[in-house]
């Protein structure tokens, strides 16, 4: 099989496991300007305790696949990325563009999560 027709086949779902279907699924849900863990997205997609599954489903989409990437980070806020690598910068700038605050290659959770504390949002003032 060409990779074309592989590529068209994957695209299409045919040959995708059912698992990996539902973490692509729930990356896509993450809302601009929130985030997620990747033990939180296996979580959502029905599997948890599978948060390196995560990162290798994302690691093996590759960008035709158009998943917001850049909104995963590990259980405690950090990038899983080495600091200062492309892919830290690059998603440092997306995370920040959607109004996501940043410190030190850091995200407050608490703040910015997929499930916020939206009383503690609202009143930190």
């Amino acid at each position: 099989m060409t990779k074309a027709k592989s590529a068209a086949k994957k695209a299409a779902g045919a040959g995708v496991k059912p698992e990996h279907a539902a973490i692509v699924r729930t990356i896509r849900a993450i809302p601009p300007g929130r985030v997620a863990s990747y033990g939180e997205i296996a979580a959502r997609a029905g599997l948890p305790r599978h948060a390196r599954l995560v990162g290798r489903v994302l690691g093996d989409a590759g960008a035709d696949a158009k998943l917001p990437w850049h909104r995963v980070l590990r259980s405690d806020g950090r990038f899983a990325f080495q600091p200062g690598s492309r892919a830290f910068r690059e998603q440092r700038a997306r995370l920040i563009g959607e109004g996501v605050a940043v410190k030190a290659g850091r995200v407050d959770l608490a703040r910015f999560g997929w499930q916020c504390d939206l009383d503690a949002e609202i009143w930190r003032f």
